[in-house]
């Protein structure tokens, strides 16, 4: 059994197949929120510490910290949010930025082994990205697109993981410390999108025995209704293998969708995750 195991200080998160849905808050990020955005430009790391703690305290069991804003020195401010919400919860930390050095710079100051978010079937990624990985210890997500973009068929996407996966054993990250993602696109613009990255997902599971991560929610952009859409969905992405899922924990209902998908599933032996998260949680939802 493919088993990746993520660490912060004496807290530990291990994901894989058959095991329960992983859930990392994805809400410290400045895309779509110019709030959030001007604060870091500014330097203010207040919003980064009240997301952290609003998200482990609504049963996130790792974090996302990005601070990729235009005009923010990612070099200098992503070990600065990474130390800050270091202090503030103990759970691993996923660090999230395209650019190489910023990730260095991220991983010295981050005790234990981070995932890091993320490289791709580019040769520029592979080339720059892979090394800092191995260099420090951590986990990668890998993004199933290249250099021709994101293949909208299931052989394509499988292709890239394949190339991502071999290329981290080369340079001796293991198999089970490369997350794929299979990306989930939006149906609003293509209806058979969906259903792709459920397929993909499956197989990269079946064939490669890789363990996956997935930002599922983009799949309901542009739509009414996204709950009903993201609840389906999310459900779907666990059944095909999915185990590791990006998403706001926040969010009304959709966490409970996460644990009785596990429960249904068999993850979730006497239905402890979920009857903890109903007596933790119920009046909040």
């Amino acid at each position: 059994m493919t088993r990746t195991v993520l660490r912060r200080g004496s807290c530990e998160v291990i994901m894989g197949p058959g095991m329960p849905t992983v859930i990392i808050g994805e809400k410290i990020n400045p895309t779509g929120r110019k709030k959030f955005a001007q604060a870091l430009l500014n330097g203010d790391l207040s919003l980064v510490r009240e997301d952290a703690l609003a998200q482990v305290g609504a049963g996130a069991d790792m974090l996302d910290v990005n601070v990729g804003a235009a005009g923010v020195n990612e070099v200098e401010l992503l070990p600065k949010a990474v130390k800050l919400v270091s202090e503030v919860v103990d759970v691993p930390l996923c660090i999230d930025s395209s650019n190489p050095d910023a990730l260095a710079a991220a991983l010295e100051v981050y005790e234990g082994k981070a995932l890091v978010n993320s490289v791709c079937g580019k040769a520029a990624s592979l080339e720059k990205v892979l090394p800092v990985v191995k260099a420090y210890g951590a986990a990668v997500v890998g993004l199933c697109m290249d250099d021709q973009g994101i293949p909208g068929d299931v052989d394509g996407r499988v292709r890239i993981a394949v190339k991502i996966l071999e290329r981290a054993e080369q340079l001796g990250i293991p198999r089970e410390d490369v997350l794929i993602d299979c990306l989930a696109m939006t149906v609003s613009s293509d209806h058979m999108a969906g259903r792709v990255t459920l397929e993909t997902l499956g197989r990269i599971s079946r064939e490669l025995k890789a363990n996956t991560i997935l930002g599922a929610s983009n799949v309901s952009f542009g739509l009414p209704d996204r709950w009903s859409i993201n609840a389906a969905y999310f459900s779907m992405a666990i059944q095909s293998g999915l185990t590791s899922l990006i998403m706001d924990p926040n969010a009304p209902g959709l966490r409970r969708i996460v644990k009785a998908t596990d429960l249904l599933m068999g993850y979730d032996e006497f239905a402890m995750n979920y009857l903890t998260d109903y007596r933790q949680f119920t009046e909040n939802d």
